[in-house]
């Protein structure tokens, strides 16, 4: 079973700290920061973890960015090289994900679409909100295989958002 929360109005507050101290830590590596997941979605109910998108220049060159990131409190905790070179950071408290990804991936546009897409449509809000709380209901080997089991829903809202 997954535990989803009441939307907080602290969750973008989180990220807008967590955005500053990425942006003063990286400097001009840090090529865009952007609050994604349900987080960003006034209303949603969600986990209570704030997803953050990365865009670095190259990924790959984790000397680059990940001891800055070290430096404030973030820890490497996964690499997904076939998967568009993503990156995962947390905190000590895993109240954030950070997703890193390359400058101008592809994978970054999509998940900023379904956030706008959400924020914008009443109908595929509740349409997501509705299908989270009935997949949340159920037990799940793991997070993963919850997120996975969202992908048909996820995919038709990004179908209408263009």
């Amino acid at each position: 079973m997954i535990t989803l929360f009441d939307y907080d109005p602290a969750w973008p507050e989180r990220f807008a700290v967590e955005a500053s101290r990425i942006r003063d830590a990286l400097g001009a590596r840090a090529t865009a920061i952007e609050h994604a997941g349900s987080t960003s979605v006034p209303g949603m109910a969600a986990k209570p973890i704030v997803d953050i998108v990365l865009a670095v220049p190259d990924p790959t060159a984790e000397t680059d960015y990940v001891p800055a990131l070290e430096a404030i409190g973030y820890g490497l905790h996964l690499r997904e090289p076939d998967w568009h070179e993503h990156r995962l950071l947390k905190p000590a408290d895993r109240r954030v994900n950070l997703h890193v990804f390359a400058a101008g991936e592809p994978e970054i546009a999509r998940m900023l679409r379904f956030r706008d897409r959400l924020r914008a449509s009443p109908e595929d809000f509740a349409l997501y909100l509705a299908t989270k709380r009935e997949l949340a209901a159920r037990d799940w080997p793991s997070t993963q295989d919850y997120a996975d089991a969202k992908s048909d829903v996820v995919e038709e809202i990004l179908t209408r958002a263009g």
